[in-house]
This record gives structure tokens, sequence and C-alpha cells, in this order.
């Protein structure tokens, strides 16, 4: 069998997915917990306080919100292991910022906040926030009327203002991918996971560059520590089999071709791509079921005169 790929998007399609998807694609919503209690200076419970958590180096992280009761007490639910920002605040009482590490397969975390006297009113100045979404809506404009070198520049300018926000390096790293200077967009990614080494979006930046630059082992290595029920785009995932079915290695793309399938039931393509496998393993009835039901079921698509050859092939033998 000759070697076949994904005719795949451009990282620069990757880019934009990712960006545009922001909020979406925060990595965010867990299964953990944050617990305590918000005091004032004196010791004594702060009723009524509002507490917020947000995730550290996101450009627009999701929030998640409680209140104290009358012990002072607060209880956050759904976060995901990573660092995290937690404020309380209470008009007439103060603010205060504190950090929190989650750890993966620690269940609770409890993180008492103490409220100091406010400081003397400093001028309010504009919302980091803001500057960021606005000008991450600009880079992509930009990327997408094909100017990447200014788009990257509008990335390395909000680094240089905002070094703490380390999303901003997957950003700048697919601007170099869509240069073709992946070595200079692993670095960048790089930078981003030592800061959030879990991350799910930076995984799959990382392996679609190293693919490119030609390591698939190594890619294939990247992917085979990412959830798969994390992941919002197969297209990585999938050339990573075809990797392995290019290489004899038929079973191992089988067994993810199937984990895709479960998780990506509406994509039909991935039937193709099994069937595949299975011929290459000489499972040929499995082979044939698969392409039978990706025929019926994308008759039209770009693989379908390929899958009926294939199958009128299969029914000769």
């Amino acid at each position: 069998m000759k070697s076949f790929r994904i005719v795949s998007a451009s990282l620069l399609t990757v880019l934009v997915v990712l960006t545009m998807a922001v909020g979406a694609a925060a990595q965010s919503r867990g299964s953990q917990r944050v617990t305590g209690k918000v005091l004032d200076e004196a010791g004594k419970p702060v009723v009524g306080a509002q507490v917020s958590a947000a995730k550290r180096g996101e450009v627009k992280p999701d929030v998640f919100t409680a209140t104290t009761n009358d012990k002072g007490e607060y209880t956050l639910n759904g976060l995901a292991a990573g660092d995290w920002v937690i404020e309380a605040k209470k008009d007439g009482v103060g603010a205060k910022e504190v950090a929190a590490a989650l750890v993966e397969g620690e269940r609770t975390k409890n993180v008492d906040i103490t409220i100091p006297k406010p400081a003397a009113a400093a001028p309010a100045g504009p919302d980091p926030s803001v500057e960021i979404a606005a000008e991450d809506k600009r880079a992509v404009e930009l990327a997408q009327a094909g100017k990447i070198p200014e788009a990257r520049k509008v990335y390395e300018d909000l680094l240089v203002k905002y070094p703490t926000v380390y999303g901003l390096h997957m950003r700048l790293a697919a601007m170099y991918a869509a240069e073709k200077n992946t070595a200079k967009g692993l670095e960048h990614i790089k930078l981003a996971l030592e800061k959030e080494p879990e991350n799910v979006d930076f995984k799959i930046l990382q392996a679609e560059m190293m693919m490119e630059a030609g390591d698939k082992e190594g890619a294939k290595a990247v992917l085979n520590t990412i959830d798969i029920t994390k992941v919002k785009d197969p297209r990585a995932l999938v050339n990573s089999a075809i990797n392995d079915i290019n290489s004899g290695k038929a079973e191992e793309a089988v067994a993810l071709l199937t984990k895709l399938i479960a998780q990506f039931p509406t994509d039909s393509s991935l039937l193709y791509y099994r069937g595949r496998a299975y011929i290459v393993a000489t499972k040929l009835p499995e082979a044939k079921a698969d392409l039978e039901k990706f025929v019926a079921a994308a008759p039209t698509s770009p693989q379908a005169a390929d899958a009926k050859r294939l199958l009128e092939q299969l029914n000769k033998k």
C-alpha cells in the first residue's frame, strides 16, 4: 500500500481555530475544588464577600465565582489542575488576590484569604484583558489576510507588555509555524508547556509542528500523553495513526482510530482511515465493514473514490 497522509490545513488554520475559540479552548474546567474562609484584618469572617478564581496565563480565562456565607466560608467547584489567581473582595472592606496551585489528584484545596485594610485608592488603569482580546482579534484578522509577520509582531508586542500571559507563546508558536520556522515555533510552545504541561491544546500544536519538522516519532510520543476525551480536533491524532499505517504499525493505528471514533462519532472519515489500517493488519472483513459504512455516510467526500476502489479489491478476494 502506498503511503498516504491527510491533506491537512496549514498550521495557520490551527492558529485561527485555537485563537477564535480562546474561551472554549481554555483548560479551566475540571473536577477539583477550592474551599476556605475570607477574613478581615482583625481575623473576623467577612460575610457576603465575592470570591472569584481565574486560571493564570490564559488570554480569556473562565471565571469561577462564589459568595461567602455567614461564617465567611466559600466553595469553588469544577476547577482544573494548574496555577490559579483567587480574589476576595467586598465593598467597604477591601480586596485581596492570592495564588493557588491545584495539583492533579488533589480533590480539595483549602485557601483562606485575609483582606487587609485598603490602601489609598490609585487611579484605575485599563483592564489588560480588554487590550489583549482586541489585539488577539486584530492578529487573527492579519493572519487570515496572509500578513503573518505583522500578526506575529502583534503577539510579540503583547508578550513584552504582558510576559505572564503564557498563552501568548502558543499564538507565537503557530505564527512561526505558518512562516515555516518550526524551530522557533517549538521554542515558544515549550515555554507555554513549562507553565502548563498538561494543556491539551499546547501539546497538539507541539505535535503538529514536530510532524511538520519530520519528527513523527517525537510527535507520536507527545500525542500518547494526551487525554483523547479532551481533544477538540482529531487531525493531529489521525495523522499520527496514518504514520503508523504507513510504517506497518497497523494494530497501533486501529487502536488509536477506534478511540477517536468513540470520541468523534460523527466524523465518518475516521472509518475510512481505520478501514485502511485493517487492510494493512489483514483484517479484511473489518476493513470491508468500515469502508462500506464510510461510503454510505460520505459518498461525495474526497476519500470516497479511494474507498470504493478498495472495496472492489476486497470483494474480489
